[in-house]
């Protein structure tokens, strides 16, 4: 029995400093619409885990990040049945000058302002995984026309 399935990786990093803010990004999802979020992407062929995100985060910030953490995944299933699984990752340590990017404006924001923002693609729940040793896993499925299910999964 084959138990393989098509997946897509990708990866979002939550940048934090000392000042008690995030960087965010406000992302392009369409022609009219945009979203706060934290950068990231995908993982590409051949590119480790860890690679990927400080890419990804120094395509979409400038910055080059250190010694990510990975402190969770979101994980859902698709219309088309594919798994898509985003790795968590959070670090304080950069270096560079920021700079937005064709995805989107990055800047930083106080934490406590973050959900007052326009945030996207649950991220006020994902925050329950980067912030505390509760939850690691964000889940849901497209089931009947809509997504639903979503939980907070605890460590394993």
């Amino acid at each position: 029995m084959d138990r393989s399935q098509p997946m897509e990786l990708a990866n979002m990093c939550m940048l934090y400093d000392e000042k008690g803010r995030v960087l965010v990004e406000e992302k392009i999802l369409g022609e009219n619409e945009k979203g706060i979020i934290f950068p990231g992407g995908r993982v590409e062929p051949g590119e480790s885990l860890k690679d990927s995100v400080i890419r990804e985060m120094r395509e979409e910030t400038g910055l080059i990040i250190s010694n990510p953490k990975l402190c969770g995944i979101k994980d859902w299933i698709r219309e088309d049945g594919t798994r898509y699984l985003v790795l968590l990752y959070k670090t304080d340590e950069f270096t560079g000058e920021l700079k937005s990017s064709e995805e989107g404006k990055v800047f930083w924001v106080e934490r406590e302002k973050l959900s007052s923002l326009n945030p996207i693609w649950n991220l006020n729940e994902l925050m329950e995984i980067y912030e505390t040793d509760d939850f690691f896993e964000f889940f849901f499925a497209f089931k009947d026309g809509k997504y639903e299910g979503w939980k907070l999964v605890d460590e394993v």
